[in-house]
């Protein structure tokens, strides 16, 4: 059989090269490591670091992923949107830590009891194991010169959505923005997190998660006297996060962002 590689055909190889080089050098940038704590538990993180500017502080921000990346490849949470901060035009225009840790298997970052009614979504008393160990993290982070602690920021998709206002809810003076895709948390706390700058973002035929999670603490959130963001995208299933994390303007909302 013969077989013809036409113009397209090769421009389209070309194209997926370079696209492959461009996400393995990008990926490159984020260093690996393992937080410990006194009790021999651990958390695998990938870490992206600005070049070394003994003169500057730089905001961190904490990137969860959804549950299809929890393992312990330290790898497969760099599958959707954290890789965005990775890029030349981000590390110069908006230089930042970047942390990206790695929920093992069978767990999750939040730890909230959920029913069928998204509204009676109740955060539990005790955070998960990662989430415990994510926050030991950043209190060792806090303690890095190069940190500037008033410009600490989360965002997550998915699972980690809902570990973004997991995070939030139970340390409420430890952010100074957040950005949960296609997530929910307690409303019952939207009062204790009115201060921090909150950007929801969902789309209206999410099969996966209700939208009606990110709608009822946006609406908690208004009732307590914030100001969040809430983008709704239409004809957009459970990928939101393909168009939330490549606005640009999502990124110059964030940086902004102080204590």
């Amino acid at each position: 059989m013969k077989y013809t590689i036409t113009n397209a055909t090769f421009l389209l190889a070309i194209f997926s090269c370079i696209v492959c080089v461009t996400a393995t050098a990008q990926s490159s940038r984020f260093s690996y490591n393992k937080y410990g704590n006194a009790t021999g538990d651990t958390l695998s993180y990938r870490m992206l670091f600005p070049d070394y500017d003994t003169f500057r502080k730089y905001p961190l921000v904490i990137f969860l992923h959804g549950s299809g990346e929890r393992g312990s490849d330290n790898e497969a949470q760099l599958k959707w949107g954290v890789m965005n901060f990775a890029t030349d035009q981000m590390m110069v225009g908006h230089s930042a830590i970047v942390i990206a840790p790695q929920c093992p298997e069978k767990m999750s970052w939040s730890n909230f009891g959920r029913d069928e009614d998204p509204a009676q979504t109740k955060l539990l008393p005790t955070p998960s194991k990662p989430m415990e160990l994510l926050i030991g993290l950043i209190m060792e982070m806090k303690k890095n010169r190069f940190v500037d602690t008033n410009r600490i920021y989360i965002t997550g998709l998915s699972m980690g959505g809902f570990g973004t206002y997991d995070a939030i809810e139970r340390y409420p003076n430890l952010f100074a923005a957040a950005m949960p895709v296609c997530g929910g948390g307690d409303v019952s706390k939207a009062a204790s997190i009115a201060h921090i700058p909150i950007w929801n973002f969902l789309g209206s035929d999410d099969g996966s998660v209700d939208p009606r999670y990110s709608l009822n603490m946006y609406n908690a959130l208004m009732k307590a006297g914030a100001r969040p963001g809430y983008t709704q995208y239409p004809e957009t299933g459970h990928f939101s996060w393909l168009a939330a994390y490549s606005d640009p303007q999502v990124y110059e909302w964030l940086f902004r962002q102080h204590k």
